[in-house]
């Protein structure tokens, strides 16, 4: 593509819904927000309402987030986290309690029907965004579908991912940009990608807290809170981001994962409305 033609590149809209309303680039900043994994009910409870409340102060739509089972850890003795069974029912109660539509993460194809009848985004964790069988379990649940993209592949090459859930009919297909491997235990993020996965007609996603990661620094997953504030407001700064990606966590330190990158609960309101304040100025 010459330097003409690529100036001259006209995007797509990008449209999906969650929960039956509309996100994309023709509607408001929206974001998935909560801790890494599902450590109890109450404390679910107490960050999806602080979430809830940063959210409509920032007029910007939360989602809250949380998994189940983390079955990626570095080390099998890691903590993964409540499992299906009781993690749905938490999902379920947060649900009922806030009102906020829910996210979270399916390893297997066979998880994807009951985790469907619960939350209202399934995730495609970043390892898995090839696995054409969970894809496509997952989009037959006709739930929002958010695909991570693989830490291994190029901004374009999530076209394919994206063209299995609509193949399998349905078309709320979403696409998360969270880092990509440079070299060893470091992540780097690609700003122009992001007009690439903008070109698909999903609406674009930036995990700000896993971008910030570093994996394997002595048998557990490491990470600097402290820039994915700077990566998320230059990412929306980009004009081609609909979504953002936060963990967030009342006592970083003592989150059982990821505790390295997770964004401090009482920071995040600060943060939200540095990034809103920036995607509004991009968009007009």
């Amino acid at each position: 593509m010459t330097a003409n033609q690529q100036a001259e590149r006209t995007l797509p809209k990008r449209q999906a819904t969650i929960a039956g309303s509309p996100v994309g680039s023709d509607h408001g900043l929206f974001a998935f927000a909560g801790p890494c994994v599902l450590e109890s009910q109450a404390a679910a409870l107490d960050i999806a309402k602080r979430i809830a409340e940063i959210g409509d102060k920032h007029d910007v739509r939360m989602i809250f987030k949380a998994s189940f089972d983390k079955a990626n850890r570095t080390s099998s003795g890691a903590f993964r986290g409540p499992g299906v069974g009781e993690g749905l029912a938490i999902l379920a109660e947060v649900r009922e309690q806030t009102g906020l539509a829910i996210v979270t993460d399916v390893h297997l194809p066979d998880q994807c029907a009951e985790v469907g009848t619960v939350v209202d985004v399934l995730q495609i964790p970043a390892f898995l965004c090839r696995q054409t069988d969970l894809l496509l379990a997952a989009a037959e649940t006709g739930r929002t579908i958010n695909i991570k993209k693989g830490q291994f592949l190029a901004p374009w090459d999530m076209e394919h991912p994206v063209n299995k859930v609509r193949a399998a009919g349905n078309p709320d297909v979403m696409v998360c940009e969270r880092g990509a491997s440079f070299g060893y235990g470091r992540l780097v993020v690609d700003m122009s990608g992001f007009e690439d996965m903008a070109s698909f007609g999903a609406p674009v996603v930036f995990d700000a807290t896993h971008s910030v990661q570093r994996p394997g620094e002595g048998g557990k997953t490491g990470g600097d809170r402290q820039l994915a504030p700077a990566l998320a407001r230059a990412a929306v700064a980009t004009g081609h981001v609909d979504g953002l990606f936060f963990e967030v966590h009342p006592e970083p330190a003592k989150s059982p994962s990821d505790a390295a990158n997770i964004i401090a609960l009482d920071h995040f309101d600060e943060v939200l409305g540095g990034v809103a304040a920036v995607w509004r100025a991009a968009r007009r």
